[in-house]
């Protein structure tokens, strides 16, 4: 459990350093990490994919929260 939560927000802080411009901060980044870890579970599992380790999870927790971060920033109020 707190290891997920960990490996959440190392994915929050990852995915929000790819996804400049789309990020909404570092703590919303974080609490999107672990919302994404859940997401990128999934996904993965939708497509068949299934990791193991904290590695494995790293990758699927970053995935989820940089799928997340974009569909976010698509409903953000952010005007250029």
């Amino acid at each position: 459990m707190l290891g997920g939560i960990v490996i959440g927000i190392i994915a929050g802080y990852v995915a929000g350093k790819i996804m400049r411009g789309g990020g909404f901060g570092c703590f919303v980044n974080l609490i999107l990490g672990i919302i994404g870890g859940v997401l990128g579970s999934w996904l993965f599992g939708l497509l068949g994919i299934y990791t193991t380790g904290s590695i494995g999870h790293l990758v699927t927790a970053t995935v989820g929260a940089i799928a997340l971060l974009w569909v976010s920033s698509l409903f953000s109020s952010k005007k250029h």
